[in-house]
């Protein structure tokens, strides 16, 4: 569960929705108070929580680090919880266009050639439209393993970024052009 920002245009501070629960990576909303939440998390009442807003930056958890290369139950701030929302519940959240590097997708998006659109479902990225959504990405790289820069022999020279520790390397990230 990770976000690699490689280039982004707008990194907005949104105040999280209370009750919310959002990994590094997933698409968010706003909701009608203004305040971000996973995107599809409508309740009836709601519906723009299906319309996405951007990709959020951090991690607001009480169960588990949504840290590149972390290990779930690693945090990176004791006191926190997981929650790096806590101190000023707010999160960063990037739109008007970049490129990212993330885990959070649907397996029918790893079958996907370059240049895909990729549309949001539930907070993560999907092979087609589902609620609404519209494109929200681009996809500009396939499923592969990305390089931590840790010096290694997985890929390029480097141990490749895993989410669930340095000792893993099952996590394939896709590379993206964020559109929304």
């Amino acid at each position: 569960m990770a976000l690699v920002e490689r280039f982004h245009v707008v990194a907005a501070e949104r105040t999280v929705a209370t009750g919310a629960t959002i990994t590094e990576g997933m698409i968010v909303a706003l909701d009608a108070s203004g305040y971000v939440c996973k995107q599809g998390a409508a309740d009836g009442i709601d519906t723009f929580k299906n319309i996405p807003y951007g990709i959020a930056g951090d991690t607001k958890s009480t169960s588990a680090s949504g840290m590149p290369g972390v290990a779930s139950g690693w945090q990176n701030r004791v006191s926190d919880y997981f929650d790096e929302t806590k101190a000023s519940s707010k999160m960063t959240v990037y739109h008007s266009g970049g490129e990212f590097a993330t885990d959070q997708y649907t397996s029918g998006v790893a079958s996907l050639a370059a240049g895909a659109p990729l549309y949001a479902e539930n907070g993560i990225f999907r092979e087609s439209e589902t609620q609404t959504s519209g494109i929200v990405a681009r996809l500009i790289k396939t499923a592969d393993y990305y390089p931590s820069g840790v010096p290694g022999v997985d890929i390029n020279g480097d141990q490749a970024l895993a989410a669930n520790g340095p000792s893993s390397n099952t996590t394939r990230y896709i590379e993206i052009k964020l559109v929304i």
